[in-house]
């Protein structure tokens, strides 16, 4: 059985006055990316795809080096684009999120709505699959688009579940039909 692996990024060095889609990785989140790794190791990983944001390339890198896989960044997986929304409290930022979802097809929060996003990184993890002839597929990609997948693929409320993600996790799901298979919320 084939399996998909989706990766929410190691913890990333938040930096204020920069937008999240440029942050990189903390120290703590590189150090994490070996236990990341370690943890892969059951699948048949044969490459580690990635969105284009910086905090996702540097968690596939490191991860793919200690896998000894190849790493590349694919279109489409990168979070859900709130490159317009302003740095907030925390407290905010949650309430905001959970409007996002429960008002998945309107533009509550950024540029996309929750559907918006949804189609999107489907048809890029498609895309993806389609172009692994073997082995399992592992992509390290952000909360957000994983969640709405997940729970689009049997994994239940998509906030509770972006709640309880932490940095980095994953999600196992089974080729070709999605099915979630297993989520493992802290490496």
């Amino acid at each position: 059985m084939r399996r998909l692996i989706l990766i929410k990024h190691a913890k990333p060095a938040i930096v204020e006055g920069v937008p999240s889609e440029e942050w990189s990785l903390s120290e703590e989140g590189r150090r994490t990316c070996e236990p990341l790794a370690v943890a892969l190791r059951q699948y048949d990983v044969r490459e580690v795809v990635c969105s284009e944001e910086p905090k996702a390339v540097e968690t596939a890198t490191l991860v793919a080096k200690s896998l000894g896989v190849p790493s590349h960044i694919a279109a489409g997986l990168h979070e859900h684009d709130r490159s317009n929304v302003p740095m907030m409290a925390t407290r905010d930022f949650i309430s905001s999120m959970a409007h996002y979802f429960k008002e998945h097809s309107r533009r509550v929060l950024g540029r996309e709505s929750a559907d918006e996003t949804a189609e999107r990184f489907n048809t890029a993890v498609n895309a993806v699959i389609a172009s692994q002839a073997d082995g399992d597929v592992a992509i390290v990609t952000h909360g957000t688009v994983l969640a709405i997948f997940s729970a689009a693929n049997g994994g239940g409320d998509p906030f509770k579940l972006w709640r309880q993600l932490g940095l980095p996790s994953l999600a196992v799901f089974q080729l070709p039909d999605k099915k979630l298979l297993e989520i493992v919320d802290r490496i």
